[in-house]
């Protein structure tokens, strides 16, 4: 047996075994499995967003714009609203200044994304690591920001405006976008949008900026306060880096020649204007447009508070200045802070184009932020004696007769007795009006009673013709049936109870200037929105009373301009027609009038600063009292003086109805009218209006009666011994006459007998009373002193005029004996 050789294998050394080490570094597959994921998280993340993300609606102050207001040549009147902002169409914008914004702000506009990935993601490390805020935002996106975010520079801002850019880059055209980011960008001095800032730098419209004044408002949109050089001349030689930095963008982008780069210089920029907003005379236009466009149905409020409309007012700018001028320098300039009186004074004024309606001027106050009730619109004071003419208008218009039948003219004689009873229908009244200062005119044509304002003829004229007829015949002419004291006619009325505005009154004074003819009154020739007319409807135009009545009223108005209490106006050299006016207790002074072609309303008015009570006017401006005569006619004549200058002088071209029509004494000649025309030259004449029927039923005289010979006048109508002098019931003889019909179809010649015999009347009051001519203030004559239930016995002590109520209450009317109820 074989023996297995015994022998041991040397038993090797067991080394310890290491660790297994982990990777720390991912494998390609797992890099680009975390690269999947990450990709798909924001993917989805972006698709989130941009599905989550829809576009707002424009942010407030992005969508608001002021209206603009221009005057009558287009130039800029006021704006209003706290956000300076007009839209205008990209095609409004010159082309060289849209290249200057691109050049300032995105050259790749047109050719790269809405968004800018790399600017953003720098700009949100930067806000990360505390570096403060950052931009980095294309056209679009600032656009985006402007339009329908916010200011503030957040994360969550950036995010929503990465993806509304992206999604408004999408929906709409890249011009639309810059339209919309050169209408909501801010360029400095309160200006949003290009046309604010072409205004507020250059005083012209966008369509008119040069390259080179396009180029310095791109460069301001960098930063607005920094590079106005106007407001900050310390850092013009930044802001002129900034303008050669777009200017070069432009030529190395082969929008802008080299040459012509190389010629051109710095554009400096107006000076900076403080908000003017509605100061001045501004918001008092502004007021009264608007609410002249909600009245006519126009616009409504809720529009007009929308903004955006550019509306073109009929305001003369020339003739604006003129009347600011004329306010301040026969009113305000003679003004005393040591008199208290005079810090009552207030003053408002309309002038109106007779023939278009076009309301030319219209002063307000002194300053819309400090006095903010409309003088020019208000109807809180009394017209007083301004009214008188409608009720001789009436009068002719009705073809009114007198208590004993005499048709009314200009040389019916009427009792001037102050403080004597007046007559109703029904007979004797308690109504005993006073004149101004208690002066007694005896029997006096009416011409004559126009001319001295004397209040006793025409409470008398009034009742004779009817409350009814003179409010009737005021409303045809233009006052609106809203005027206070208007719409409850009573007698009073006559002497100027009611409570018109100047607009108003210069509405109804231009439709007698234009031959009766009414156009109503307008104060806008256009308006335009987003680019867009919309429709202003022409002034209706109407006969409001016959060229017979409009063209025998302004003859008599004539005369008291050249002889009676307005004489003051003849200083505006032009011939003129018109009448004064003061409000009782001298809490207002008016003067209205015209010439052949403008009518203006000039009033001055007391009232208390601090608690808006009427106030009198005795001592304001040095005078013992103020009247129609002192400030109204001085500053109406400097204004229509002002205004005119330069246009030819026009005399009336007056038709009214016959010589029988016309005041005897016909007033001389203006001496500033033409030399070889008189101003007061009546065309003799038969014109188109239509004949008038009396009331009483017979037929009213032709309106070309001449004045022929007719048969002689009875003693009682030459002498009229009883005293009533057409304030009496009619004559015995007459009546019976009537009733026996022996004077039937003869109404023409007995209007010839009463023209002769006012004839009568009016030489012997010529000659009689030619020593009352110096009574009373304003220049001529009497003033309105009694009224319908006067308390105190006290006139206005104007020197002529004074209205039958206080301001603000119209006293109730007399009662005339017999009757069951105030006249109306």
């Amino acid at each position: 047996m074989s023996e297995e050789p015994n022998s041991e294998e040397p038993q090797s050394e067991e080394r310890p075994k290491r660790p297994r080490r982990r990777r720390l570094l991912p494998t390609w597959r797992m890099a680009l499995g975390a690269a999947a994921l990450t990709a798909l998280a924001a993917s989805g993340a972006f698709l989130a967003g941009y599905l989550l993300v829809d576009i707002p609606a424009p942010n407030t102050a992005a969508a608001a714009q002021n209206n603009v207001y221009l005057y009558s040549d287009g130039t800029q009147l006021a704006r209003d609203g706290e956000i300076n902002r007009q839209k205008i169409d990209l095609e409004d914008v010159p082309e060289t200044t849209r290249q200057a914004v691109l050049a300032a702000e995105d050259r790749d506009f047109y050719n790269q994304s809405a968004v800018d990935v790399t600017a953003m993601i720098r700009a949100g490390w930067n806000m990360l690591r505390g570096e403060g805020k950052q931009s980095g935002s294309t056209i679009t996106q600032q656009y985006v920001k402007n339009y329908y975010l916010g200011q503030e520079q957040t994360l969550t801002r950036k995010t929503k405006e990465f993806f509304i850019a992206l999604k408004l880059d999408s929906q709409v055209g890249k011009d639309e976008i810059l339209a919309g980011y050169l209408n909501t960008s801010y360029f400095g001095r309160n200006s949003y949008g290009i046309q604010a800032a072409a205004q507020a730098y250059y005083a012209k419209d966008a369509a008119d900026l040069t390259t080179a004044e396009g180029a310095y408002l791109a460069a301001l949109l960098n930063s607005p306060n920094l590079y106005d050089v106007a407001a900050h001349p310390e850092n013009k030689e930044r802001a002129l880096a900034r303008w050669n930095y777009v200017l070069n963008g432009m030529v190395a982008e082969g929008w802008l020649k080299p040459s012509e780069r190389a010629d051109m210089t710095f554009p400096t920029p107006g000076p900076a204007k403080p908000p003017t907003g509605l100061s001045g005379q501004r918001g008092y236009i502004v007021e009264a447009v608007n609410r002249y466009l909600v009245d006519n149905d126009v616009l409504s409020e809720r529009q007009l508070s929308r903004g955006g409309f550019r509306i073109t007012t009929t305001i003369d700018r020339r003739k604006q200045q003129a009347m600011v001028e004329a306010v301040e320098k026969e009113l305000l300039s003679r003004l005393s802070d040591e008199r208290q009186v005079d810090r009552y004074v207030r003053a408002g004024a309309t002038s109106i184009d007779p023939h278009t309606g076009e309301v030319v001027a219209l002063y307000g106050g002194v300053d819309y932020t400090r006095q903010f009730v409309n003088n020019a619109t208000r109807r809180d004071y009394q017209a007083g004696s301004t009214f008188k003419p409608f009720v001789y208008a009436a009068a002719l218009e009705h073809g009114a007769r007198t208590r004993d039948g005499k048709r009314i003219g200009p040389n019916t004689v009427y009792d001037g007795t102050s403080g004597r009873t007046v007559v109703g229908p029904h007979g004797p009244t308690t109504w005993k009006p006073e004149n101004e200062d208690d002066a007694d005119y005896g029997k006096i044509p009416v011409s004559t009673a126009m001319n001295k304002s004397v209040n006793a003829v025409f409470a008398q004229m009034g009742v004779d013709v009817g409350p009814e007829k003179v409010k009737k015949t005021a409303l045809a002419l233009g006052l609106p049936e809203r005027t206070p004291g208007v719409v409850d006619a009573h007698a009073s009325l006559s002497l100027g109870t009611a409570s018109p505005s100047t607009l108003d009154m210069a509405q109804a004074y231009a439709t007698l200037a234009n031959h009766g003819k009414r156009v109503d009154h307008t104060l806008v020739k256009e308006i335009v929105q987003d680019g867009e007319p919309v429709r202003v409807p022409e002034p209706p135009t109407t006969q409001a009373v016959s060229r017979a009545t409009a063209d025998a009223t302004t003859a008599v108005l004539r005369g008291v301009v050249e002889k009676g209490t307005g004489a003051t106006v003849k200083a505006a050299g032009r011939p003129a027609a018109g009448k004064t006016g003061t409000a009782e207790e001298d809490r207002a002074a008016w003067f209205a009038g015209y010439t052949p072609d403008l009518a203006t309303v000039v009033a001055v008015m007391g009232q208390d600063p601090r608690t808006g009570v009427h106030k009198s006017l005795y001592g304001a401006g040095g005078l013992a009292r103020v009247n129609g005569a002192d400030f109204p006619s001085r500053i109406w004549a400097a204004y229509t003086a002002r205004a005119l200058q330069g246009s030819p002088v026009k005399n009336f071209e007056l038709k009214p109805g016959g010589k029988h029509r016309v005041p005897k004494a016909s007033p001389d000649p203006s001496e500033d009218a033409s030399p070889d025309t008189d101003p007061t030259q009546v065309t003799d004449e038969p014109d188109d209006s239509p004949t008038l029927e009396p009331d009483d039923g017979e037929d009213a005289a032709t309106d070309g009666t001449d004045g022929a010979r007719g048969p002689a006048p009875t003693p009682d109508d030459r002498g009229n011994p009883d005293g009533r002098n057409g304030d009496g019931d009619p004559r015995e003889d007459r009546d019976k006459r009537r009733d026996n019909g022996s004077d039937r179809g003869s109404e023409r010649e007995r209007d010839r007998a009463d023209e002769r015999n006012d004839r009568g009347h009016g030489d012997k009051d010529r000659r009689g009373h030619r020593e009352d001519d110096g009574k009373g203030g304003d220049g001529g004559g009497g003033n309105d002193k009694g009224t319908a239930d006067d308390e105190d016995g006290r006139g206005d002590r104007d020197g002529h005029e004074r209205s039958a109520a206080p301001s603000g209450t119209p006293r109730p009317t007399p009662t005339p004996s017999g009757a069951t109820s105030a006249p109306r």
